[in-house]
């Protein structure tokens, strides 16, 4: 029986990057993952394909829409070829799982291609997808088995006309009509996608807005911004029913007022969450305790409640984000090795790929109201930039909260192009506990979008933004 100092069950952003940490600190280093690639839901049928279709998509509206008033005439119809798109995204997603194998033969990582369960403690089944198990021995085990979709209890998915995220990033044919069942983060990177290659999408949610874990006023500019690239939105719906009949499916909902809404499209795409997946485990052969929602109960230091058994990423509590599992799985390997590592959960930022993209760290001005801190705003808008012009994307804002007595900065919240990116400058200031002025004071590169960053601290501080 081959034996390890870590055994990791499950390959995405948490296990690999653990996996690389613990070789890197000189653990002997195994990983399990039941699929024939690496990567998890990210590399495979996540992140990397759902960016890779928002950027195809992007160019595409771009050359029919845009390309015109920057002086560029193509003759003829421009047109959609939706195999080939699909094939470049499918590219990118192979190109990036061999980039992850080549990471664990560098450091020297043993995989195992098979479904991994506790037998105990200590040792791991893995069964193979030709039925022959084999056992390995780990001192310690790292849990890394991520989430997968969520559905609603009366949802039959049929994964060809009532689809989850995984089939909306395979599909064959353009819908006519998409309708989107919630109105997070998934729901409507891919709902732009396909209205930006001509489907009509409606975004039927629950609460009274969307993306409703972000600031509110993340949430008021890009259905504005969404509406006026002709998204439709149902809010405070309750969905009740999704039936196929033939090619179409009807959705049934109620409003507010309790009224009976119908929607009937070609597609329905099921974009309700996710939920932590531990199918095949077998948790309990270890003594490992989940709570409620099947999600693995750990401490601070991310440990269960067996000794040697550590669990990371979505398959546990707090968001479900790669770079959360990424940093968890950093931090795992370093305890393992007796470093003492920390993880800031406030400073972990939030995104939404759609363009204009949306990206948040710390607190929302609601959290801190309830929380009852008294605070600062600054906000400037994107418009008001002389970059924003050139470029022609001048939707959205930057809004910093600061501390009214310190200045330290509380939250930073953005809409606009390259949101994504820019906030990993206000990441970097607050984990230093810059103050608003801290980051009025930096010089930033002109023409840029990260001015925007600079103007909303300087309207943060003593409200003196320069260029509104």
């Amino acid at each position: 029986m081959d034996q390890y100092d870590v055994a990791i069950i499950g390959s995405g952003p948490g296990g690999y990057v653990a996996a690389i940490r613990c070789a890197q600190l000189g653990m002997k280093t195994a990983i399990i993952e039941k699929y024939s690639t690496l990567g998890g839901t990210c590399l495979n049928v996540g992140c990397i394909p759902s960016k890779a279709l928002l950027d195809s998509s992007h160019h595409y509206e771009d050359a029919t829409k845009h390309f015109e008033e920057h002086g560029i005439e193509i003759p003829g119809e421009i047109k959609v070829n939706l195999e080939k798109m699909i094939a470049r995204k499918q590219g990118v997603v192979d190109q990036t799982t061999k980039g992850i194998e080549f990471l664990m033969d560098k450091n020297k990582i043993t995989v195992y291609e098979g479904v991994g369960s506790f037998k105990d403690a200590t040792h791991v089944n893995i069964k193979k997808n030709d039925g022959k198990t084999e056992e390995i021995e780990a001192k310690n085990i790292i849990i890394a088995t991520g989430s997968k979709p969520s559905t609603l209890p009366f949802i039959k998915l049929d994964k060809e006309r009532i689809i989850t995220s995984t089939e909306a990033l395979e599909l064959k044919e353009i819908p006519k009509h998409m309708i989107v069942i919630g109105g997070g983060v998934i729901g409507l990177e891919l709902g732009q996608v396909y209205k930006r290659l001509g489907a009509e999408v409606t975004v039927v949610e629950f609460m009274d807005r969307i993306i409703p874990g972000m600031d509110g006023a993340l949430s008021k500019e890009l259905t504005k911004v969404m509406k006026k690239q002709k998204v439709k939105f149902a809010l405070s719906h309750k969905v009740k029913s999704v039936e196929r009949k033939g090619d179409q499916v009807i959705v049934k909902a109620d409003n507010k007022k309790g009224e009976e809404v119908v929607f009937e499209g070609d597609y329905c795409l099921v974009a309700v969450g996710r939920k932590p997946y531990t199918d095949g485990l077998n948790a309990d052969a270890a003594g490992v305790k989940l709570d409620e929602r099947g999600k693995v109960i750990v401490d601070e230091h991310l440990k269960t409640n067996v000794d040697n058994i550590y669990a990371i990423g979505d398959v546990i509590k707090g968001a479900m984000l790669a770079h959360k599992a990424e940093e968890e799985g950093t931090l795992v390997a370093e305890i393992l090795a007796g470093q003492k590592p920390h993880i800031d959960y406030n400073l972990i930022p939030g995104v939404v790929y759609t363009w204009p993209e949306v990206a948040a760290v710390g607190k929302t001005e609601e959290e801190l109201k309830e929380a009852g801190v008294a605070y600062k705003v600054g906000q400037f808008p994107m418009r008001a930039l002389g970059r924003a012009r050139a470029s022609m994307d001048t939707d959205g804002f930057v809004k910093i909260l600061a501390d009214k007595k310190t200045d330290e900065v509380l939250g930073v919240h953005m809409v606009g192009a390259r949101c994504a990116d820019l906030i990993a400058e206000a990441v970097t200031a607050m984990e230093f506990r810059a103050s608003a002025e801290d980051i009025s004071r930096m010089s930033h590169a002109h023409p840029t979008y990260a001015e925007a960053v600079k103007e909303a601290a300087l309207a943060a501080t003593d409200d003196r933004a320069l260029h509104v």
